[in-house]
């Protein structure tokens, strides 16, 4: 059977109509949708990637991607984040056109933080795309950019003079998404290095969006915290 026609199949045997309608609901979806939870999606991805050159993924998820069916498209995601490894530089392209088609978080947020993000931690030179897609008019190209440097903070190897840079040119937008998007990498810096959190937030403390604050300041300690007022 066709790789994507044996994919398609198990998702349309682990397909719950009522889960479908409640998930189909929230994402606000125009794709149809089976119901298949997360967890099952992966086991599908990790068999359907296993083996394959970076030629076969790549076609795979193009394949997947072109079909209008949710859970495909995850799939799609979830064998490039399983073959990330086999991917190049110059593969870049394909993942910002699925960013770009998106129209949603759940697929943007995986490609960005375990695809583009572990290709700019090969390819550092990667990261003069995201200084474009820092100020694209695509929300979820600017939200890529920020949640690609993800990867670095939790590898103690982030880029703090990038992170400071696009949270000064994003730091008063108006989509909820990339305030949330900030807050988040913030949050996930303060995990190793509070101080810097803190020093970043406190002189911008009337400019940043409650969304952002919120989440920057969550796993932060009371002593910094109570220094942001």
């Amino acid at each position: 059977m066709d790789p994507l026609d044996t994919v398609v199949t198990e998702l349309r045997a682990l397909g719950d109509p009522a889960r479908a309608e409640r998930e189909k609901r929230y994402l606000k979806s125009d794709l149809l949708h089976l119901g298949v939870p997360v967890p099952a999606i992966r086991k599908i991805a990790v068999r359907a990637a296993a083996g394959r050159s970076r030629e076969q993924t790549l076609a795979l998820a193009r394949d997947l991607w072109q079909e209008p069916v949710h859970e495909a498209r995850m799939t799609a995601v979830e064998v490039l984040v399983r073959n990330w490894a086999l991917l190049k530089a110059r593969d870049l392209p394909i993942i910002e056109r699925m960013i770009r088609e998106s129209h949603t978080w759940a697929y943007v947020d995986v490609l960005a933080i375990k695809v583009v993000g572990a290709l700019l931690w090969r390819y550092p030179r990667l990261a003069m795309t995201l200084d474009l897609w820092s100020g694209d008019e695509n929300l979820w190209i600017r939200r890529t950019a920020l949640l690609a440097l993800i990867r670095g903070i939790r590898l103690g190897e982030g880029d703090l003079t990038r992170l400071s840079e696009y949270g000064d040119a994003l730091i008063e937008e108006q989509e909820f998404f990339i305030r949330k998007a900030l807050g988040w990498v913030l949050r996930e810096l303060s995990k190793r290095d509070p101080d810097w959190v803190t020093a970043w937030l406190r002189p911008r403390r009337d400019r940043i969006s409650g969304v952002t604050l919120r989440e920057a300041v969550r796993h932060l300690p009371a002593e910094h915290r109570e220094l942001l007022g």
